[in-house]
């Protein structure tokens, strides 16, 4: 028989059929690969080859089918003796997937530790290399999912299958709880998943939005005209010039060692990527009591809508780990000028970035979306006009804290300030309110760093790594990804060695998977982060595999 290397000599014809949508004519045609091809480069030949046939992929749904990618081999000859077909249709992933009974989902519930999920992250396949040659057989199942969480600007116009499938992605890692929320937050997901399957079982269309159509360009244009009217040459020189700051009563506390002291007033003021904060106003002037020096700090939320709560826990980088730091504001408005402050700080950009005031406006409706209180004067929701059960939408866990009849009420409730959005829409502020949630993102891995003797837990996220006790689970360090000069691994001894700016050097060994799979995921967040949001830019699929590939 002939072996994985010997296949990648030889070649075999692979059948391609695409069906198009009721009415239009389909194609057929024929690809000739070899073994050694790997699935990203072979994915990248079917859109080159169906493009010429001006196929609009993204209007059409596609999707791709194969029991195996695997021709049978001539067992003397070892070269193909049978062909593989791969077939394109409406994909059943651009409606959403039906609800599980309770009680089946409570079968796939099992509480996660930090430990189970560095093993399941340890399960992800070499993007490098074929299926062949990880062992994967026929008949074997593979998990899809979206590996890296790290998006372009999704547009329900073009993107429909995409959104649909982070949708389904994100709705089953909340009802597995596979990323920690809030009860709160809980039921703001569960009032989501509600209107959606209303939506998607009702007769309403399943468009992309009830929006007319604006041409891009013309909308493009006509914002800046009325920038550049409304503005004069002062005006936009003043904000190149001037950074914005915040100026507000915060309320602070530091959590310290058998003390128990509450939160206390003073005079904050934020600038550039610093906090500062005085006694009272009057003493603004003055030396500040301290600075917060907010540069590649975590910003976790710490909120609470229905009672009142607004405050943000700032995990900030210091020589021997990570200060703690919570802040409280008054109200939604004051909480989102300061979260968008800090934010952007933590990444180095100030309040004169352009996404500040989207980002303020984000958190707001982000806020207004989990309020669960109904307005004043709003009747008691009707529970018996619910047809489907409340306990399909949320956890196992949550399902056993309410009986039915509360359940429904609350996911009611919640339901009056999303109850206007279209399918699309509703999709759109799930997979937002997910990308909200503190832990998004991040994968955590089992390793040992140079010069320790017990295991620790990395955590790697769209655009820092982060180092956690694995006894409490809270974060000792972060390292941002912008701040990385290079990076390489030892495969001898399997140590991931990086070096980042200010000459600082860390080292590690990887003990839950092989270190492939962590260099994978560094490799791809550089390189996303090199690629422009230009739908029309060509991907470089040799830097990919340059900065992502191993020792091969």
């Amino acid at each position: 028989m002939a072996t994985a290397a010997e296949h990648g000599h030889n070649s075999w014809e692979l059948s391609i059929q695409v069906d198009q949508r009721e009415g239009d004519e389909g194609m057929k045609f024929k690809l000739r690969v070899k073994g050694d091809l790997h699935i990203g480069g072979l994915m990248l030949k079917l859109v080159e080859k169906i493009m010429t046939f001006c196929f609009d992929i993204s209007q059409s749904s596609l999707g791709l089918y194969s029991k195996t990618m695997t021709p049978t081999y001539d067992p003397d000859s070892g070269s193909p003796a049978s062909s593989t077909s791969l077939w394109f249709g409406e994909n059943p992933l651009t409606a959403c997937q039906p609800n599980l009974p309770p009680e089946e989902l409570a079968k796939l519930f099992k509480p996660l530790t930090m430990e189970d999920k560095a093993a399941i992250n340890a399960g992800w396949l070499d993007s490098s290399r074929s299926l062949m040659e990880q062992g994967i057989q026929e008949n074997d199942r593979l998990l899809l999912r979206f590996k890296y969480h790290c998006f372009f600007d999704l547009n329900p116009k073009y993107d429909a299958v995409r959104i649909t499938q982070l949708y389904e992605q994100a709705r089953w890692a909340i009802l597995l709880e596979e990323i920690e929320c809030t009860e709160e937050e809980m039921l703001m997901f569960a009032s989501l998943q509600y209107h959606i399957c209303k939506l998607t079982l009702s007769t309403e269309p399943l468009t992309n939005s009830n929006e007319p159509e604006i041409d891009e360009v013309e909308a493009a244009l006509s914002n800046l005209e009325s920038t550049l009217e409304g503005r004069n040459a002062d005006k936009i020189l003043e904000d190149i010039t001037d950074i914005p700051k915040l100026e507000d009563t915060l309320k602070l506390f530091r959590p310290k060692r058998l003390t128990l002291k509450p939160y206390k007033e003073y005079w904050f003021v934020f600038r550039d990527t610093t906090i500062s904060y005085y006694k009272s106003k009057e003493s603004a002037n003055k030396e500040p009591i301290e600075q917060l020096h907010l540069r590649g700090c975590e910003v976790i939320p710490d909120v609470n809508v229905t009672e009142k709560k607004f405050g943000l826990k700032l995990l900030l980088p210091a020589a021997d780990g990570m200060n703690e730091v919570y802040v409280r504001c008054d109200n939604e408005t004051q909480y989102a000028k300061w979260k968008a402050a800090c934010i952007l700080a933590s990444k180095g950009k100030t309040m004169a970035y352009s996404s500040y005031r989207t980002e303020v406006k984000n958190i707001q409706s982000f806020l207004q979306m989990k309020s669960l209180a109904p307005p004043p004067g709003q009747a008691a929701p009707d529970v018996e006009s619910m047809e489907m059960n409340a306990e399909c939408f949320v956890s196992p866990r949550y399902a056993k804290k309410y009986k039915t009849k509360q359940l429904t009420t609350r996911i009611l409730e919640a339901l009056h300030n999303i109850s206007q959005l279209s399918l699309m829409e509703a999709k759109m502020r799930f997979i937002q309110a997910w990308q909200s949630l503190p832990e998004f993102g991040i994968k955590y891995y089992i390793v040992r760093f140079r010069g320790s003797k017990k295991d620790e837990l990395l955590g790697i996220s769209y655009n820092r790594l982060i180092r956690i006790d694995m006894s409490t689970g809270l974060p000792v360090t972060t390292w941002r990804f912008s701040n990385i000069k290079q990076w390489n691994v030892n495969w001898e001894i399997k140590q991931v060695t990086i070096e980042f700016d200010q000459s600082v050097s860390i080292a590690f060994s990887c003990q839950s998977c092989d270190c492939k799979v962590v260099h994978e995921y560094i490799g791809g967040y550089i390189f996303l982060s090199t690629r422009s949001k230009d739908q029309n830019e060509t991907l470089d699929e040799e830097l990919f595999h340059k900065l992502t590939g191993g020792q091969d």
